[in-house]
């Protein structure tokens, strides 16, 4: 069957990659840019498959127009992903406040509120995939990215828990989370936060690696658009999905360094509990909040 793909920042970098991937398959796709000039050689090779929509993802009241209006032109959204975003590199106090904002409207309100539009859709058809491409900096975080990485956190929550929210809907959601990809995302994309002192070996290293051009990433964003594609087939479906060995190695790291840390502080962390929580675990109201006493 011909799915409907709905398509964020489809004119570069792993949106680009991934939208012509879904075209080549045969799928149509609703391929939203900020320019959709940039889409103009994909409209001639792809009559009729291809319908690019101008989309800011930050003007919200935009976004439900635009689902709006992929629906009347195809009649369905079958997936989505949430792809738009960019990066910004600097020191958590350094940001501006419209560095600070921008990130979070692009990077994590933008997709919430897509999500919200696309969703009633989704449960009428009691079917659909959302993915939302997140980052291994949703999962592990390192100096330099906070901010950045604070919106792909955020997004990993919401995203792992509207996939539980909706299950029952027949609607699958995944958070995509690559490590590094040789797109633009490091290079035009990247933008910075003034610099101050006292962070040299910390931000201003990373900052310094971007800012080089030695910054070669391991991952390729044709063979993460066939993986995405390929998830979007299959029947069983992760939550969370890293791409890339450097971001699983990255994450194996986070993941030993997080148990190790929560055993060390697990007397403190118990100590906490009121005396009558032993009591409340054995009730039939405290076994369906925490499930089953361990």
């Amino acid at each position: 069957m011909t799915k409907v793909w709905f398509i964020t920042g489809s004119s570069r970098g792993l949106g680009r990659s991934l939208t012509e991937a879904v075209l080549a398959k045969g799928d149509k796709v609703a391929a939203t840019a900020r320019n959709t000039e940039a889409l103009n050689d994909l409209v001639e090779k792809y009559p009729g498959q291809i319908y690019p929509v101008s989309l800011d993802v930050t003007h919200y009241h935009d976004v439900y127009r635009a689902v709006t209006d992929v629906i009347t032109h195809f009649g369905r959204i079958d997936v989505l992903v949430n792809n738009a975003g960019f990066g910004i590199t600097g020191a958590a106090e350094a940001y501006t406040d419209e560095q600070v904002r921008s990130q979070l409207e692009t990077n994590l309100y933008a997709p919430i509120e897509i999500t919200r539009a696309v969703l009633p859709h989704m449960r009428k058809q009691r079917s659909g995939r959302i993915l939302q491409i997140s980052s291994i900096g949703g999962r592990v975080g390192n100096p330099g990215v906070s901010i950045y990485q604070a919106a792909k956190f955020g997004l990993g929550g919401f995203s792992e828990a509207l996939a539980k929210e909706v299950a029952p809907l027949g609607i699958k959601v995944t958070c995509v989370e690559p490590g590094g990809f040789r797109t633009d995302w490091a290079g035009a994309s990247m933008t910075y936060a003034p610099k101050v002192a006292g962070y040299e070996t910390t931000v201003d290293k990373r900052a310094e690696i971007f800012t080089s051009g030695k910054f070669i990433p391991m991952g390729d964003p044709d063979k993460a658009a066939k993986v995405m594609i390929d998830l979007v087939e299959s029947p069983e479906t992760p939550v969370h999905l890293v791409l890339g060995s450097e971001a699983i190695s990255m994450l194996k790291q986070a993941d030993a360094a997080r148990q190790a840390e929560m055993e060390k502080w697990m007397p403190v962390s118990i100590s906490t509990d009121h005396d009558e929580a032993e009591n409340f675990l054995e009730t039939k109201m405290g076994k369906a909040f925490y499930g089953p006493k361990k």
